[in-house]
């Protein structure tokens, strides 16, 4: 059965942004080019005028009843990470998925599928800067933060913002075909299909997480912020330190909660992106960061943020 149905629901203080991708992709009427449309509508799930996050207000005719026979479901973000969504929104939600529709969540919206319960046992993405509170609320959640979004079977999550464009030509792409969304997307000015996760987005890390009785190491570990270049391993940071390796690894775990040699390649990859963002040559930023060779910078890279250097550096600094 071809997908035609298609709601986006939203409630006081949603994302304009978010509502915009699933009105542009599924709402826009492109039949005067032979494209196929879809009978889309926006969902009231409170009682309208609407007033979204930036503070102009929406009108809309349809309410949940509209749900009932929407084919797909999109929630485009949700106001508050921290309040749960009415119970008229999550039974909604999880009728359309008991009756086989599909539904779909850009950014935040994953917390209003997450708290219906369609998202249990399930892997599923959000925002990055959310993926965290995603997992700990709701233990059931397989949360990936790195990829763009997430299909599994009739749910599908995706990543902040943007990565709701990619989300839906996916959507577009299974229900109507290859060439309909690389044309939905040439009309968008987007590309059909990005490389990479959301990994590649998220901010460089904090260089310690400070707990209770690690003083000792923290100068350690600013010095070693500042001499990425050098050889930084066990023995010798542990020598550094004036412990032996055990003693060492122990106390840096308290420190930091992890490995020395992973918080190393985390502070390694970060100095790297701020680099590359500089437009600085993948060879000199292997280099400066202590790779020792481009291949291992991009071997490193691409397992940490899920794109290269390269293309990392065309996508934030404008240059290969």
């Amino acid at each position: 059965m071809v997908m035609n149905n298609v709601v986006a629901v939203v409630s006081n203080g949603f994302a304009a942004f978010e509502l915009g991708v699933v009105c542009e992709v599924f709402g826009l009427d492109r039949t005067d080019q032979g494209l196929p449309g879809f009978d889309f509508a926006v969902v009231a799930a409170e009682e309208p005028p609407l007033t979204s996050g930036q503070g102009f207000r929406l009108d809309t005719d349809h309410r949940l009843d509209r749900v009932a026979g929407a084919d797909l479901v999109c929630i485009p973000a949700w106001r508050s990470i921290d309040e749960l969504p009415p119970a008229p929104l999550l039974e909604a939600v999880r009728a359309a998925v008991d009756r086989g529709a599909r539904v779909l969540s850009v950014c935040s919206g994953a917390f209003v599928l997450a708290a219906a319960g369609v998202l249990d046992g399930r892997r599923a993405t959000t925002h990055w800067r959310y993926a965290h509170l995603l997992a700990e609320r709701y233990p059931l959640i397989d949360v990936d933060p790195d990829v763009l979004y997430v299909d599994e079977g009739p749910v599908i999550t995706s990543a902040g913002t943007a990565a709701g464009i990619d989300a839906c030509l996916h959507v577009v792409r299974q229900e109507r075909g290859v060439a309909v969304a690389n044309a939905f997307a040439r009309r968008m000015v987007v590309p059909p299909f990005r490389d990479g996760g959301q990994a590649q987005y998220v901010e460089a890390p904090v260089p310690l997480q400070r707990r209770a009785g690690t003083d000792e190491i923290a100068g350690l570990l600013d010095w070693i912020a500042a001499n990425l270049d050098e050889e930084l391993g066990v023995l010798d940071l542990a020598a550094r330190a004036h412990m032996s390796a055990r003693t060492f690894a122990r106390r840096f775990r308290e420190a930091t909660g992890t490995t020395p040699h992973k918080w190393v390649l985390v502070q390694r990859v970060g100095h790297a992106q701020r680099l590359l963002e500089q437009g600085m040559a993948v060879e000199e930023v292997a280099r400066r960061c202590g790779f020792g060779s481009a291949a291992t910078l991009r071997a490193v890279f691409g397992r940490q943020r899920g794109t290269s250097p390269s293309a990392y550096a065309r996508c934030f600094a404008g240059t290969a």
